[in-house]
């Protein structure tokens, strides 16, 4: 119920962003959330893939001890 947004509900929020921010502006605001949210993405599969290099490190270091 609280967790899904619909139709109705994207619309209304569509109009007030445009009301808020105006035609003008919603593009560039548009690239720069688009931008951060890949940003964000590639941060924390960079981590990931660090964290299970550190993973196989401390393995290998293991096994020759």
């Amino acid at each position: 119920m609280f967790g899904q947004l619909g139709l109705p509900e994207m619309l209304i929020i569509m109009v007030i962003a445009l009301l808020i921010f105006g035609p003008k502006k919603l593009p560039s605001l548009g690239k720069s959330l688009g931008e951060g949210i890949i940003s964000f993405k590639k941060a924390i599969t960079g981590g990931e893939k660090e964290a299970e290099k550190d993973d196989k490190k401390e393995k290998e270091d293991d096994s020759l001890s």
